[in-house]
């Protein structure tokens, strides 16, 4: 490098690090980013937005023994090349029931704004959730009770208004049995 820098093969016309001056100020300096969703939102249909979104939710098995703890996986894609908002009924994106009862709770766990919100899906994004019941029921604050024996619906909602019109539950039945 000293011998570029002896030889004269570096010229600067101007003085040394000074910056040179703008020749055209139609050259674009930088790009500005663009708000993929926002321009999503204003280009792709609302009634498109609810199809893109598929919803699954599955067990590892389907009959469990009293007592054993059931997990599952909820689990959300969307299908479209392009980003997806859907706009919820509250800051509460999705929820989870068992045998029509949110969360297995009988007593109200939650209680969102009256404000609605926003659940964002990226460009071909799956979104997975895991969850576990253990087979029992909250009745009031520090009272449960236990699942009785025979076959229980899990099912979950995305927190919009007609979601399952609009194709945005699932649900899958498990069976309780006796244990051995």
């Amino acid at each position: 490098m000293r011998r570029i820098y002896e030889s004269d093969a570096l010229q600067r016309d101007e003085e040394p690090f000074t910056p040179n001056k703008r020749t055209s100020s139609a050259t674009v300096q930088s790009f500005r980013s663009v708000n993929s969703s926002a321009l999503s939102n204003l280009l792709v249909p609302t009634t498109l937005h609810h199809r893109a979104i598929s919803v699954d939710v599955s067990t590892p098995k389907t009959t469990y023994s009293v007592g054993e703890p059931i997990p599952f996986t909820v689990t959300m894609r969307n299908a479209l090349p392009v980003p997806v908002t859907l706009s919820t009924a509250s800051p509460l994106l999705w929820t989870w029931h068992v045998d029509d009862v949110t969360e297995a709770s009988h007593v109200a766990r939650y209680d969102p704004p009256d404000e609605t919100g926003a659940f964002n899906f990226q460009r071909g994004e799956r979104k997975r959730f895991r969850k576990v019941w253990h087979q029992l029921f909250q009745v009031s604050d520090s009272d449960w009770e236990e699942a009785d024996l025979g076959e229980h619906t899990i099912s979950v909602h995305i927190n919009v208004p007609d979601a399952e019109e609009k194709g945005l539950t699932a649900e899958t039945t498990v069976q309780i049995s006796p244990g051995e």
